[in-house]
């Protein structure tokens, strides 16, 4: 018993500083340079790299620069491409301040018109200096006066990028799709069920966006080759 309750402390002990780490490490927006890339053809080619070459390689890049997002490169498909930074996760994130993740994304159309407007707009608050506090008092501001777009049915995007890094403790994750819906629980998808390919993503969950994300891990990268296994349970 002693043993166990000796066990049960060094494990809380070691959680709780390694809670602390990450709040500490990641407590504040690093300097900017940080998160922008000196390659800007590298990012290009990682945000072409979130979906199949057959989608990407006719969309609109983007860029990530001082004053916020460039389009690097024109499309002809409608779809849009770029890479996230960490500031697009939960705003009650420790490493939400991470300027180490990148998370290639590809926009189909009717995401880029009513979903992209939400990435802009958290990079422009970003860029600006502001605090999560004062990011989320902004967002909420901006829900209020309605202006986002609404979502457009059919909205999704890829995300099967190989070299993309979602964070400390995932690194590149897995492949997957993510399909955008009205605030909800999941439960009409069958999200989070046991064996069910459909995961809800909590990134926008209490999130001043109302929106709900769905994830569908997929089996390969989006070049075809083969990716981890990932348990749905």
């Amino acid at each position: 018993m002693l043993l166990s309750l000796a066990i049960t402390v060094i494990v809380g002990v070691h959680n709780g500083v390694r809670a602390q780490t990450v709040e500490s490490k990641y407590a504040q927006m690093a300097p900017i340079d940080e998160y922008l890339e000196t390659d800007a053809e590298a990012e290009i080619a990682l945000a072409r790299s979130a979906a199949p070459a057959a989608i990407s390689r006719d969309a609109t890049v983007l860029v990530l620069k001082r004053s916020g997002y460039e389009v690097a490169q024109k499309g002809k498909n409608g779809f849009v491409c770029l890479v996230e930074r960490n500031w697009m996760g939960p705003l009650d994130d420790a490493a939400f301040w991470n300027p180490k993740v990148r998370g290639a994304i590809c926009f189909n159309p009717p995401a880029a018109r009513s979903v992209l407007p939400i990435t802009f707009k958290r990079t422009e608050f970003a860029l600006a200096g502001l605090t999560k506090a004062e990011m989320s008092a902004r967002l909420k501001e901006a829900v209020a006066r309605k202006e986002f777009p609404v979502l457009e049915a059919g909205s999704m995007s890829y995300m099967m990028a190989k070299g993309s890094y979602l964070g400390d403790g995932v690194g590149h994750w897995h492949p997957h799709l993510m399909f955008y819906g009205n605030r909800s629980d999941g439960s009409e998808w069958g999200a989070d069920v046991e064996h069910s390919p459909v995961l809800l993503n909590p990134q926008f969950q209490g999130a001043p966006e109302p929106l709900t994300t769905y994830i569908v891990i997929a089996p390969n990268w989006s070049d075809g080759s083969p990716a981890p296994l990932h348990n749905h349970q």
